[in-house]
């Protein structure tokens, strides 16, 4: 039987994930954040649009 892909692969044991706004290792409580904090950080940055996925320029209605 063949290996499964490493992204499809059981994470190992004994390491922890980091927090994806700080750093710090991730809590159970709050996973994949580190603390409410950051968990809240990271709620502000999708409710301001601050992750944004870049596109095409949209094409200019007025330029016929």
């Amino acid at each position: 039987m063949p290996a499964e892909p490493p992204e499809r692969a059981a994470p190992r044991k004994g390491l922890a994930k980091k927090c994806p706004i700080c750093g710090k290792p991730a809590t159970e409580a709050s996973k994949p954040f580190c603390s409410e904090r950051c968990r809240d950080v990271d709620l502000n940055r999708w409710l301001s649009n601050s992750y944004v996925v870049p596109g095409r320029p949209e094409a200019d209605e007025d330029a016929d």
